[in-house]
């Protein structure tokens, strides 16, 4: 089964989607708390919520996504992004109620404080591997963090059972995911793998599904959603006839 994320990305407390994560490239969706509790209405399990300016530095929305957890309460699982680089700001988000947090840069630049981070709460935490090529970007897209098969050996090392894997290239672009891409991470790692960026039709999905039994088991939607590309039910619709 592939596991959906619709994600709600908050960036001065409204809903936004980047184009290839570029800060001011952002089109506003309104209310991060209408679309979230638009995509649960719709059948949605898990949600992927972001703080972007968290992940860029230029402050936080860490109250807003807090409280939007609270609202939801168990209707729905959240994994929790954007920022999460220290003890303070990791248990900020699981005490927000997060039921997984993703972490990114802090993953490439500190990582020491990673492996204690897996060690201690395992699949509550999984890392953000965000790629152009096989390099690695950090701090919100804007700087190279190293070679991608790298830093996933240290991670498989450290016992990280699940990457978040964006081709930044393709992230709010519509142009479909990077298959090759997502495969070779697959075939790589015991840990699981969701797919991020890009996807922009049924057909990417149907795509992603046949990468379902080399360990992509999870897919985040944005701007397909978003734009009316298609609809959730219809997404949810396509995984449960794959089952």
């Amino acid at each position: 089964m592939l596991t959906l994320l619709p994600a709600v990305d908050v960036r001065d407390g409204k809903a936004v989607r980047l184009r290839q994560g570029v800060s001011g490239s952002e089109k506003v969706y309104g209310e991060p708390a209408d679309a979230a509790k638009a995509w649960v209405d719709q059948g949605a399990q898990w949600l992927h919520l972001v703080d972007l300016d968290a992940a860029f530095g230029t402050g936080d929305n860490r109250d807003k996504l807090a409280a939007l957890v609270n609202e939801l309460g168990d209707r729905v699982k959240v994994e929790l992004s954007g920022g999460i680089r220290d003890d303070a700001s990791l248990e900020a988000a699981l005490d927000a109620g997060a039921t997984r947090v993703n972490i990114g840069t802090a993953a490439l630049e500190d990582p020491e404080w990673t492996s204690q981070v897996l060690a201690r709460y395992g699949q509550r935490v999984c890392v953000g591997l965000d790629v152009r090529g096989h390099t690695l970007a950090a701090r919100g897209w804007t700087r190279q963090g190293g070679d991608l098969f790298e830093a996933m050996e240290r991670l498989d090392r450290d016992g990280c059972s699940r990457y978040v894997v964006t081709d930044v290239t393709r992230d709010g672009m519509m142009t479909g995911p990077n298959l090759d891409l997502l495969g070779q991470v697959a075939d790589r790692t015991p840990a699981k793998v969701t797919a991020s960026g890009g996807i922009s039709s049924l057909d990417d999905l149907s795509r992603i599904l046949d990468l379902v039994d080399r360990g992509v088991d999870s897919a985040i939607l944005g701007k397909s959603l978003y734009e009316g590309a298609f609809t959730l039910g219809q997404a949810l619709d396509l995984v449960s006839g794959h089952c």
